[in-house]
């Protein structure tokens, strides 16, 4: 794991980057096999020092922990006992998962696509709400293969969580449904379930 340990406006013993350095591998190592990189920032505020450690533990699974203290060790594992916490909570749910996932059946197919709005000419007399889809975005920006997995509601949670996304699209395991789970604006998670 590549770890790249700096201070904002404190000056770092290199006794302290080796301590870093050596407990975040063993952090990682216990919980992940390969996490990839970590960034850890020490600033001073006032009478005591801040550490913020953000981890890139996998595909798509980034991890953050804050810690203050009076001084930078103690701020340091503060910090990460915190990221320890959350990739022991992660790591549970995963395993729990894998072993769910033992008994279930293989993941539909489907396309995601990415498009981008056009100002056409043409179009521009027209009302937004009378434009069709291929003429409000005629420009496909992206496009790739996914899953759909039959996932119960917290675990489809827990997966948009893990890959920092807004929105996830799965079948309800329980209903057999197609559910949508999403981020909302103020924070909280918004559930669509089509079903009865």
């Amino acid at each position: 794991m590549q770890i790249t340990v700096s201070g904002k406006q404190v000056e770092l013993s290199d006794a302290l980057r080796t301590r870093v350095s050596t407990q975040l591998e063993a952090i990682s190592s216990k919980y992940f096999d390969h996490a990839l990189e970590a960034h850890v920032t020490f600033s001073r505020a006032r009478s005591f020092f801040t550490c913020d450690i953000n981890v890139h533990a996998g595909r798509g699974l980034q991890l953050r922990g804050e810690g203050e203290a009076a001084d930078a060790n103690a701020a340091f594992d503060d910090a990460a006992e915190h990221i320890a916490k959350r990739l022991r909570r992660y790591r549970r749910r995963v395993n729990d998962h894998a072993r769910d996932m033992a008994h279930r059946a293989r993941p539909e197919k489907a396309r995601q696509i990415i498009l981008r709005e056009e100002e056409h000419p043409e179009h521009e007399a027209a009302e937004p709400e009378t434009r069709t889809l291929a003429e409000a975005y005629a420009t496909v920006v992206a496009e790739t293969q996914t899953e759909i997995a039959s996932l119960t509601v917290g675990e489809a949670v827990m997966r948009m969580d893990l890959a920092d996304q807004v929105v996830m699209m799965f079948r309800n395991s329980t209903s057999g449904v197609l559910n949508v789970v999403y981020r909302r604006p103020d924070g909280h998670i918004g559930w669509i379930d089509p079903g009865d």
